[in-house]
């Protein structure tokens, strides 16, 4: 893909300045420089402090962020002369929305590029809890491993059985694609009917709660809204059936963490995968003690094509702005 742009400046002798909360591919960073934009990156690999944040926002044009960067109100409020805050994520509820627009504002992600990443790493979880991988791998690390066993470690079959996808836009969409190449039956719970599934892989659409019943394998791909928050609480947990795996890479408080711990201890589903967590890098007590849960770093979108890709979209968001055109990825207009 090539991409045409000129250098940009917000005056005779004033050069847009970009602030970026951590440190991105160098694809997005490259683009940025080439424009002729000022760019500086905040050098330690963890989460911005809220104090250097408030002293850079004050002076900065564009601010590059991540979803771990707490973008509140207080912070919007800070900004000088801020136009874009271009979020390096799919997902946007770490950002104010409503403050941003009142500032006049623009917030922008990056959808599309992360889709088949996250999904394949949502059906990899599925894979990894039915047959017992990170068990296995453990056991054979351990020098427990002696011989074969017709008992040993069985696990669930994966073709043949249901899965029911909560949330079915792009990466529910990608997940229902691998699903259908599995032989799965697929079932769907989302506020609109996706014709593209159910004609070419034959889901059917359900109410929640219905779905919940019903799937052997349930995955999570809804964004984290007030709508949503604890979307599957105890009352859902225990709605499932106790067979069945639960599989979350969208955001971690879609689920109710604490109240999984206790479905996980009374075996009221039979296990869990999680690459996000409620109170992310935080894990509920006691999540982390049971072996039928696999627990995974936030890896949906970590793989060094997508993450090119999210660096580049976040950077064109902001050249876009900086030129005086539409951001082509804007949520809060």
């Amino acid at each position: 893909m090539i991409i045409f742009f000129h250098n940009v400046k917000r005056g005779p002798e004033m050069i847009w300045k970009v602030f970026v909360t951590r440190e991105i591919p160098a694809a997005g960073i490259d683009l940025l420089r080439a424009a002729g934009l000022q760019v500086e990156v905040y050098e330690q690999d963890q989460p911005v402090p809220e104090a250097v944040l408030l002293e850079k926002i004050r002076d900065c044009d564009a601010l590059l962020c991540l979803v771990t960067d707490a973008i509140t109100a207080a912070v919007i409020g800070r900004a000088g002369r801020l136009k874009i805050i271009a979020n390096y994520a799919v997902g946007y509820n770490n950002i104010d929305l409503q403050s941003a627009r009142q500032h006049g504002i623009v917030v922008t992600n990056t959808p599309d590029v992360l889709t088949e990443a996250t999904a394949d790493l949502a059906f990899a979880l599925i894979l990894a809890c039915a047959r017992r991988l990170v068990e296995g791998d453990q056991l054979v690390r351990q020098g427990n491993f002696t011989g074969w066993s017709p008992l040993m470690m069985l696990g669930t079959d994966v073709s043949g059985q249901t899965i029911g996808i909560i949330g079915a836009g792009r990466i529910g969409t990608a997940v229902a694609r691998r699903a259908h190449g599995f032989g799965m039956s697929i079932i769907y719970a989302d506020n609109a009917v996706n014709k593209l599934i159910e004609k070419e892989y034959r889901a059917q659409r359900k109410e929640l709660d219905d779905l919940i019943g019903t799937a052997d394998f349930i995955s999570l791909h809804v964004p984290l809204i007030d709508s949503t928050r604890h979307l599957i609480d105890q009352r859902r947990l225990q709605l499932m059936k106790s067979s069945a795996l639960l599989v979350n890479t969208s955001r971690g408080a879609v689920i109710d963490e604490e109240a999984l711990v206790r479905a996980l201890a009374n075996k009221t589903i039979a296990g869990a995968g999680l690459d996000v967590y409620e109170h992310e890098p935080l894990l509920a007590q006691g999540l982390a003690d049971f072996k039928n849960v696999v627990l995974l770093p936030h890896l949906g979108s970590a793989t060094n094509r997508t993450r090119e890709a999210m660096a580049r979209l976040a950077a064109q968001n902001i050249i876009a702005v900086a030129s005086g055109r539409a951001a082509p990825n804007a949520v809060n207009l």
